[in-house]
């Protein structure tokens, strides 16, 4: 019998830092022994910046840029470099125990790329795994079409007894990724080649962001049993105690971080 899988596809797009906390909140509650936990879900428009990207001098012009292009900052709960979501991505978490999290790290990294690569690569997709030349927030398990231009990025978060993988897969509208992607790396001083930014439908004129979606709750079916599951009262208070870890904002001059 597969293992059960439950599925968590309800999004809170007006809150992007809320979102953040709801896949972190999942996380703590498989790591205490709940099962493990997938979601699959529509972001908003939001420049999602890590601990790293948060240090740099350039960040205050950064926000700035993000803002200016109309996307929310926040705090990402994994992964190395800004990374951008939009209506036209699909934004993944994933939560499995494990009682020894670190050892697994890069089985896992393998996992949930293979997954993706999967999906993409039954709708047609020459996908690959593995880092384009250039690329963005760049990673050894990002996917890739034929080898330059990546389409999906993910980042891993470890608890005790539990791993978190998450990020986002780009389906339309790679245009969009850049334009907003280079005034923000540029505030970061960061160095990239905004060509290697793709998207699905670059590669399938035409496919929807439902296709990609279908295809992708394929190939984790073949993984483990899904089960539809809806967030708990326990779950939407957790993530609201953990929310202001994930909000940053400028405002002038001023930098101000809750947390």
């Amino acid at each position: 019998m597969a293992t059960p899988l439950y599925c968590y596809e309800g999004d809170f797009r007006a809150r992007p830092a809320y979102d953040v906390a709801l896949s972190r909140a999942l996380l703590d509650a498989v790591g205490r022994g709940a099962p493990a936990a997938l979601r699959l879900h529509q972001p908003g428009d939001v420049l999602a910046f890590s601990s790293l990207d948060r240090t740099q001098p350039g960040f205050a012009a950064a926000l700035r840029a993000a803002r200016a292009a109309g996307f929310a900052s926040v705090l990402r709960l994994a992964g190395g470099r800004a990374a951008l979501f939009h209506e036209q991505t699909i934004a993944f978490a994933w939560c499995c125990a494990d009682p020894a999290p670190r050892r697994g790290i890069h089985a896992r990294f393998k996992h949930i790329s293979d997954i993706v690569r999967d999906a993409l690569s039954t709708l047609g997709v020459d996908a690959r795994v593995g880092m384009a030349p250039g690329e963005y927030c760049p990673g050894a398990y990002s996917v890739n079409a034929r080898g330059v231009r990546k389409l999906m990025g993910v980042g891993q978060r470890l608890v005790r007894s539990a791993a978190y993988l998450g990020g986002v897969l780009v389906v339309r509208d790679a245009e969009r990724v850049r334009a907003v992607l280079q005034p923000v790396y540029k505030a970061l001083n960061l160095d990239w080649d905004p060509a290697t930014v793709g998207a699905v439908e670059d590669e399938l004129p035409g496919v929807t962001r439902a296709d990609v979606l279908a295809a992708l709750r394929r190939a984790f079916s073949r993984q483990a049993e899904l089960v539809p599951a809806e967030f708990t009262p326990a779950l939407l208070r957790a993530a609201e105690a953990r929310e202001a870890e994930h909000r940053v904002d400028v405002a002038r001059k001023t930098l101000r971080f809750c947390s």
